[in-house]
């Protein structure tokens, strides 16, 4: 199961606080990913289609305990996506056209409604709870073991204005992108993905984008460490390098006999040990030098061979 599968499972299994709060998620639901058919005055019928189960279970409940309609469910599998899709059909019946008023789809005298309803979303958790049924009808979060990235992928510009609108009143900076005459409204942000999880109620899927950006700081850190170490060594084998060099011109020009007993320490000790750090290399003289004190040995080196 992808993570956005996860998301929208924990997602489908929340009761709101009350039934303004699920009439604002199944509004969503059904502006999302509905198709609504006209057949004349006052004549509709309403089809849901969805990809994800969860989501088809949490619309046929939501229809089912708030809305006195006939539906039926279609289950049906698509031969070259090798997936099910989920299609809700409800049917021409007396009452759906008030309820697709009460659900903010359509404006009397007017027609389908362009953006979200006002009267839906009057308070906070009936704010939260259309923002859920957008995502679950047209979400998406990437994996947090890779990139964050969270999307709702919607049709209308005036309503993916108003719903981009609704999730920055939850405190989310949500930025909106027209892609090809759809519209999404995305998060590329950690704290932004997590901070709107909670608000729609999943702080399981929550919890788990904090575990994996932790560990993503962990194995940075350790990354840097580890380059950091590996530029060192490859500082001190060029550095190892360059004295063992130094110590053959001295040995050429003045002779290590004829030089003092620490520089002929320091010779002994960096030819045995090409690689080793100034550092370590100060701690095997008897008695140990600090690496300021085998760097001005190197500098000493270096006079003599001028001279």
């Amino acid at each position: 199961m992808s993570f956005t599968a996860e998301v929208k499972d924990e997602l489908s299994r929340i009761d709101g606080p009350d039934s303004s709060c699920a009439l604002a998620e199944l509004s969503a639901l059904i502006r999302v990913c509905g198709t609504l058919s006209f057949r004349g005055a006052g004549r509709y019928s309403l089809r849901v289609a969805t990809e994800t189960g969860s989501v088809a279970r949490a619309t046929m409940g939501l229809i089912h305990r708030h809305l006195d309609l006939r539906t039926q469910l279609f289950v049906r599998r698509s031969v070259q996506r090798k997936t099910r899709n989920y299609l809700i059909e409800i049917p021409e019946q007396d009452g759906l056209h008030d309820y697709l008023v009460e659900l903010g789809i359509l404006v009397p005298g007017q027609g389908l409604a362009s953006g979200v309803p006002s009267s839906l979303v009057s308070s906070k958790d009936s704010a939260c709870a259309f923002v859920r049924g957008a995502f679950m009808a047209g979400g998406f979060v990437a994996d947090p073991r890779g990139d964050f990235h969270l999307e709702i992928a919607v049709t209308g510009e005036v309503f993916a204005q108003d719903l981009a609108s609704l999730v920055s009143s939850l405190g989310v900076n949500a930025r909106l992108n027209h892609r090809r005459g759809s519209y999404a409204i995305y998060l590329k942000s950690f704290d932004e993905i997590r901070k709107l999880l909670m608000a729609m109620g999943a702080k399981k899927s929550a919890m788990a984008v904090e575990r994996f950006r932790q560990l993503k700081s962990v194995k940075s850190d350790v990354n840097r460490r580890v380059n950091a170490e590996l530029a060192n060594g490859r500082r001190s084998s060029r550095s190892g390098a360059d004295q063992i060099h130094l110590i053959g011109k001295v040995a050429n020009e003045v002779g290590i006999k004829n030089l003092s007993p620490a520089l002929r320490e320091f010779c002994a000790l960096r030819l045995k040990n090409p690689e080793m750090s100034l550092a370590d290399l100060g701690r095997l003289c008897n008695p140990s030098a600090s690496k300021s004190a085998m760097y001005h040995r190197v500098l000493r080196l270096q006079e003599l061979v001028e001279k």
